[in-house]
Protein backbone atom coordinates (compact mmCIF):
# COMPACT_ATOMS: atom_id res chain seq x y z
CA UNK A 1 0.00 0.00 0.00
CA UNK A 2 1.44 3.06 -0.97
CA UNK A 3 2.24 6.14 1.44
CA UNK A 4 0.06 8.94 1.05
CA UNK A 5 1.88 12.14 1.45
CA UNK A 6 -1.10 13.82 3.64
CA UNK A 7 -0.41 11.15 6.43
CA UNK A 8 0.50 12.69 9.39
CA UNK A 9 2.14 11.22 12.24
CA UNK A 10 1.78 12.60 15.67
CA UNK A 11 5.76 13.96 15.57
CA UNK A 12 4.59 16.05 12.44
CA UNK A 13 1.59 17.22 14.46
CA UNK A 14 4.01 18.12 17.18
CA UNK A 15 6.73 19.78 14.60
CA UNK A 16 3.60 21.99 13.63
CA UNK A 17 2.54 22.92 16.84
CA UNK A 18 6.02 24.13 17.72
CA UNK A 19 6.08 26.03 14.42
CA UNK A 20 9.35 23.75 13.64
CA UNK A 21 9.79 23.50 9.75
CA UNK A 22 10.05 19.91 8.94
CA UNK A 23 9.68 17.97 5.21
CA UNK A 24 7.90 14.51 6.00
CA UNK A 25 9.59 11.60 3.92
CA UNK A 26 7.45 8.69 2.94
CA UNK A 27 8.47 4.94 2.39
CA UNK A 28 7.59 1.56 1.77
CA UNK A 29 8.38 -0.97 4.13
CA UNK A 30 10.88 -3.33 2.00
CA UNK A 31 12.34 -6.18 2.13
CA UNK A 32 15.92 -5.27 3.89
CA UNK A 33 17.81 -6.77 7.11
CA UNK A 34 15.93 -5.12 9.19
CA UNK A 35 17.11 -4.63 12.28
CA UNK A 36 20.44 -4.07 11.78
CA UNK A 37 22.80 -0.98 10.57
CA UNK A 38 22.46 -2.14 6.94
CA UNK A 39 18.82 -1.60 7.33
CA UNK A 40 18.94 2.24 8.08
CA UNK A 41 21.32 2.67 4.76
CA UNK A 42 19.20 0.63 2.98
CA UNK A 43 16.15 2.93 3.73
CA UNK A 44 18.38 6.13 3.32
CA UNK A 45 19.70 4.85 0.10
CA UNK A 46 16.04 3.82 -1.19
CA UNK A 47 15.16 7.80 -0.17
CA UNK A 48 18.22 8.96 -2.03
CA UNK A 49 19.68 10.23 1.60
CA UNK A 50 23.21 10.45 2.63
CA UNK A 51 23.02 8.04 5.41
CA UNK A 52 25.12 10.27 7.53
CA UNK A 53 22.42 12.52 7.73
CA UNK A 54 19.76 9.68 8.27
CA UNK A 55 19.49 9.11 12.32
CA UNK A 56 18.36 6.35 14.07
CA UNK A 57 16.83 6.26 17.56
CA UNK A 58 17.92 3.90 20.08
CA UNK A 59 17.06 4.13 23.89
CA UNK A 60 19.07 2.53 26.65
CA UNK A 61 19.05 3.17 30.87
CA UNK A 62 21.73 4.62 32.66
CA UNK A 63 22.95 3.08 36.02
CA UNK A 64 20.56 5.60 37.68
CA UNK A 65 17.53 3.75 36.01
CA UNK A 66 17.17 6.88 33.99
CA UNK A 67 16.14 6.41 30.24
CA UNK A 68 18.03 8.03 27.57
CA UNK A 69 17.67 8.70 24.12
CA UNK A 70 20.17 8.36 21.92
CA UNK A 71 20.40 9.80 18.07
CA UNK A 72 22.92 7.59 15.71
CA UNK A 73 24.09 8.02 12.06
CA UNK A 74 22.06 4.37 10.79
CA UNK A 75 25.25 3.16 9.80
CA UNK A 76 27.05 3.67 12.71
CA UNK A 77 26.41 1.77 16.23
CA UNK A 78 26.82 3.55 19.21
CA UNK A 79 29.72 3.40 22.09
CA UNK A 80 28.02 2.42 25.06
CA UNK A 81 30.87 4.04 27.47
CA UNK A 82 31.11 6.88 24.92
CA UNK A 83 27.18 7.42 25.39
CA UNK A 84 27.35 6.46 29.15
CA UNK A 85 30.05 9.76 29.61
CA UNK A 86 28.09 11.97 27.01
CA UNK A 87 24.70 10.84 29.62
CA UNK A 88 26.38 11.64 32.80
CA UNK A 89 25.75 7.87 33.33
CA UNK A 90 28.39 5.44 34.99
CA UNK A 91 27.22 2.89 32.30
CA UNK A 92 24.40 2.55 29.84
CA UNK A 93 22.72 -0.51 28.73
CA UNK A 94 20.04 -0.46 25.31
CA UNK A 95 16.25 -1.46 26.37
CA UNK A 96 14.99 -4.38 24.90
CA UNK A 97 12.90 -4.55 22.23
CA UNK A 98 9.84 -5.53 24.39
CA UNK A 99 10.48 -2.13 26.23
CA UNK A 100 10.54 -0.01 23.92
CA UNK A 101 6.82 0.35 23.67
CA UNK A 102 5.93 0.70 27.11
CA UNK A 103 8.72 3.01 27.61
CA UNK A 104 8.42 5.67 24.72
CA UNK A 105 4.91 4.64 23.45
CA UNK A 106 6.61 3.99 19.61
CA UNK A 107 7.37 0.41 18.10
CA UNK A 108 10.61 -0.55 17.22
CA UNK A 109 11.56 0.53 13.32
CA UNK A 110 9.22 4.07 14.35
CA UNK A 111 10.72 5.44 17.60
CA UNK A 112 11.45 9.37 17.28
CA UNK A 113 12.80 11.45 19.89
CA UNK A 114 9.80 13.80 19.17
CA UNK A 115 6.88 12.84 21.41
CA UNK A 116 7.74 10.18 23.61
CA UNK A 117 5.72 9.40 26.60
CA UNK A 118 7.62 11.48 28.98
CA UNK A 119 10.40 13.95 28.03
CA UNK A 120 14.13 11.94 28.52
CA UNK A 121 18.01 13.30 28.30
CA UNK A 122 18.20 13.22 24.31
CA UNK A 123 21.69 12.99 22.92
CA UNK A 124 22.60 13.54 19.50
CA UNK A 125 25.72 12.24 17.64
CA UNK A 126 28.02 15.44 17.18
CA UNK A 127 27.99 15.27 13.52
CA UNK A 128 24.11 16.15 13.39
CA UNK A 129 25.46 19.60 13.27
CA UNK A 130 27.53 19.36 10.18
CA UNK A 131 24.02 19.49 8.46
CA UNK A 132 21.71 21.78 7.34
CA UNK A 133 18.97 18.99 8.07
CA UNK A 134 18.76 15.49 9.22
CA UNK A 135 16.43 12.78 8.97
CA UNK A 136 14.79 11.54 11.88
CA UNK A 137 11.85 8.65 12.60
CA UNK A 138 8.56 10.67 11.37
CA UNK A 139 7.46 8.05 14.47
CA UNK A 140 5.99 4.88 12.67
CA UNK A 141 7.64 2.47 10.22
CA UNK A 142 7.57 4.04 6.75
CA UNK A 143 7.54 8.03 8.16
CA UNK A 144 10.78 10.14 8.36
CA UNK A 145 10.57 13.81 8.86
CA UNK A 146 13.31 15.68 7.54
CA UNK A 147 14.44 18.99 10.00
CA UNK A 148 17.03 21.49 10.77
CA UNK A 149 18.94 19.50 14.14
CA UNK A 150 19.00 22.96 15.79
CA UNK A 151 15.21 22.89 16.00
CA UNK A 152 15.56 19.13 17.19
CA UNK A 153 18.05 20.20 20.03
CA UNK A 154 16.08 22.41 20.99
CA UNK A 155 12.59 20.91 21.40
CA UNK A 156 14.04 17.54 22.63
CA UNK A 157 16.24 19.73 25.02
CA UNK A 158 19.05 17.72 23.75
CA UNK A 159 22.61 17.59 23.58
CA UNK A 160 25.61 16.69 21.16
CA UNK A 161 28.41 14.33 21.79
CA UNK A 162 30.84 11.58 20.59
CA UNK A 163 29.04 8.40 21.08
CA UNK A 164 29.63 5.88 18.40
CA UNK A 165 32.54 3.45 17.98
Amino acid sequence: MAKKKDEKTNVMRILEQKKIAYTPHFYEESEGPEGTSEYGVHIAKALGQDPARAFKTLVARGASKNYIVFEVPVAENLDLKKAAKAAGEKSVELLHVAEINAVTGYIRGGCSPVGMKKQFLTVFHETAKDFSTIFISGGKIGAQVEVEPDALLQLTKGKTGDIIV
